[in-house]
C-alpha cells in the first residue's frame, strides 16, 4: 500500500540574473592627452529581498592611468563608483513560504570595457560591465511516496550496538 508524506524543506524557489554595461565619467585634475590603462578594483556588494524583486547596491573603484603635458607625465586618477541593480525574479513555485533568505554571487566582476577621452579632451569616458545572479531560498513543500511494504524488517538493534562498541570514544588533549 503507498502512502504519502509531506517534507517541508528549503530550497531555490526564485532565481535571477542582470547584465548591465555602465558609464562612468571620470574628470582628472590635468587634461589628458592618452589613456595608459583603466582597472576596476574592490568591488563590495549587499543584496536584500525587496517585493518580487532582489535588490543590489555595491561600490568600486575605477582607476584609469592616463599621461598629461603632451605625455611628459603620466597620474593615476581613481573614481568611486556607488549602483544599485534591481534583478527581477522568476518563481518556480508560488506557493512557497518565507523566501527572504537572498544568495547573490557576481558572475562577471565589474570590468573595464573601454576607457577614451571625450571629445573635448577634458574628461575620461570609461565603460564597464558587470553580471550579478541572485536565488531566493525559502520553505517549500515536497510530497514523497513510500509503500510500507518494502521496508527492511531485518535490522537488529543488537547488530547496530555492536558496531558501535568499536569507536573511540576517548577525548585527546584532556589526558
Amino acid at each position: 500500500m503507498t502512502e504519502y508524506r509531506e517534507i517541508i524543506t528549503k530550497s531555490v524557489v526564485a532565481k535571477g540574473r542582470k547584465y548591465v554595461k555602465s558609464k562612468h565619467i571620470v574628470q582628472p585634475p590635468h587634461k589628458p592627452s592618452s589613456i595608459l590603462g583603466c582597472w576596476i578594483i574592490n568591488h563590495k556588494y549587499a543584496a536584500k529581498k525587496s517585493g518580487d524583486k532582489v535588490e543590489v547596491k555595491g561600490s568600486y573603484e575605477v582607476n584609469v592611468w592616463y599621461s598629461h603635458h603632451h605625455n611628459t607625465k603620466t597620474s593615476v586618477i581613481i573614481e568611486s563608483v556607488t549602483y544599485q541593480d534591481d534583478i527581477s525574479l522568476r518563481y518556480r513555485d508560488k506557493d512557497i513560504r518565507d523566501d527572504h533568505e537572498v544568495i547573490a554571487r557576481v558572475l562577471q566582476q565589474p570590468n573595464c570595457l573601454e576607457a577614451e577621452i571625450d571629445e573635448h579632451g577634458q574628461h575620461i569616458i570609461v565603460h564597464a560591465e558587470r553580471e550579478i545572479a541572485a536565488e531566493c531560498v525559502g520553505e517549500t513543500k515536497v510530497r514523497v511516496a513510500f509503500t510500507r511494504d518494502h521496508l527492511d524488517d531485518d535490522w537488529d538493534d543488537y547488530e547496530i550496538d555492536e558496531g558501535l562498541e568499536h569507536i573511540n570514544t576517548k577525548v585527546y588533549g584532556n589526558e
